[in-house]
């Protein structure tokens, strides 16, 4: 989907001028911000800018992101070309932009992309700090994600991350015979199991969904005390931790409901709303439809939100699918993209995107805990503090290319789903993930 935001156009571009301009005036009384001096990019003589950024999931996302664009359009006399790809190809078309040289100056892709391409993209250290010193500080999934491992370079620029706790009906819970979900393995297992008999059964993603199966498959590693890699960056995924984690899969698994090993990152949203599925794990889109449909709103009534289970973690292993800006050094408005991407943060664009998404990308920068949208359902404030979890892709190492590769080619959903599947034996599967993750890291 492709959309040319010109100076002429209207602002509203489908939603409401006059609604927009009074959120960015709440924002900009509400959001603390410091004194300081913004940078002065020189925006480069007839400059335009070519952007990809994965599709919506709520419609606000996409509305008030296009407004943003046509705002610092008309303001900087930018023109702006927005494309909304689908979150399984924005990746590929990311790639080959890398390699041809060619293709959109900025991509707002995954967390770990720019560090996949942290030799073809300009460095964003001076957008990052400014942000950070006005807005109170970066969160530390914003600032891991952002910064080159190792160094204090920034190379790419969160926007924002996807919690995903777990959500369920609560009137299944009870039903099931709970009053609320168990915080340890053992008892969530019971529980699954319980779901299932009455028919009313969880279901997590085993396909290849960028959000949801990525998250299921670390949050399974990590609740066992696993990791991919250590501190230096040795793999070390064949470990009796994985194995805990793969055999408990194995046991989870039988109680899902029918289909999930091909689900994408949609599929648990249609069957939590259509009735057929009780409990998975989402970020806040899935309780935004049900809420805002007069077909749902029963079940968004019943529908609460929980932590992932601890296992054997200190704390939730939650993480986040992280929004990431990049900047290709083939851009020939370098200067443009670094200015387009310090106005898309600013509080007067931010808060009402943030706000109009019911918190959906989760605010990196810390002055942004005090949105009113965090204030506006209790049932959405777990998504809160989503960049402050301290759980990330190749944990426990450092963000490389080899970790965001890792990731994207799904070796640790293949390695539960093979399991799961039949395919192969837990031994096996840990065996295999090892053998391709190493692969990466040399």
């Amino acid at each position: 989907m492709v959309y040319i935001i010109r100076r002429r156009e209207a602002l509203a571009l489908g939603a409401s001028a006059a609604a927009l301009a009074l959120a960015r005036t709440a924002a900009a009384q509400t959001i603390p911000t410091a004194d300081v001096a913004r940078p002065k990019w020189d925006i480069e003589k007839g400059a335009s800018l070519k952007l990809i950024r994965p599709a919506r999931f709520v419609e606000p996302d996409e509305v008030i992101f296009r407004a943003n664009s046509a705002k610092f359009a008309k303001e900087f006399g930018v023109e702006v070309k927005v494309d909304l790809v689908g979150w399984e190809d924005i990746r590929q078309q990311a790639a080959v932009s890398a390699n041809t040289g060619a293709g959109p100056d900025i991509v707002i892709g995954w967390a770990e992309d720019p560090h996949i391409y942290s030799d073809k993209v300009i460095e964003l250290s001076d957008v990052a700090e400014y942000l950070g010193k006005k807005y109170g500080g970066w969160l530390f999934l914003g600032e891991k994600y952002g910064k080159k491992a190792k160094t204090n370079n920034w190379i790419g620029l969160p926007m924002g991350g996807s919690g995903g706790p777990l959500v369920y009906r609560s009137s299944a819970i009870k039903e099931a015979g709970f009053d609320k979900v168990p915080d340890d393995l053992p008892g969530f297992l019971k529980l699954c199991q319980a779901l299932k008999k009455i028919n009313k059964p969880a279901g997590f993603a085993l396909g290849n969904a960028v959000g949801d199966a990525n998250g299921f498959a670390n949050w399974m590693l990590w609740a066992h005390g696993g990791a991919l890699v250590d501190e230096d960056g040795k793999v070390i995924i064949n470990s009796k931790e994985t194995l805990a984690a793969i055999n408990y899969v194995k046991e989870l698994y039988p109680n899902f409901v029918s289909g999930t090993m091909s689900w994408n990152d949609i599929s648990n949203n249609r069957a939590y709303s259509s009735g057929e599925l009780f409990l998975t794990a989402n970020g806040v889109s899935l309780y935004f439809s049900l809420k805002n449909d007069p077909a749902t709103k029963a079940i968004a009534a019943d529908t609460e939100h929980a932590p992932l289970v601890k296992g054997v973690a200190k704390t939730a292993p939650m993480s986040g699918t992280i929004l990431n800006s990049m900047v290709f050094k083939h851009s020939k408005y370098p200067n443009a993209a670094k200015a387009y991407l310090a106005y898309m943060m600013e509080a007067e664009q931010y808060d009402p995107w943030l706000t109009g998404c019911l918190g959906y990308w989760s605010h990196p920068l810390a002055a942004y805990d005090k949105s009113k949208v965090w204030e506006s359902d209790p049932k959405i404030a777990i998504y809160r503090d989503t960049m402050k979890n301290q759980y990330w892709t190749g944990y426990k190492g450092p963000i490389t290319q080899a970790a965001g590769t890792v990731q994207a080619e799904y070796i640790l959903v293949q390695m539960f789903a093979s399991v799961a599947s039949g395919q192969a034996t837990p031994e096996a599967a840990a065996k295999e993930a090892e053998r391709r993750s190493k692969r990466y890291y040399r």
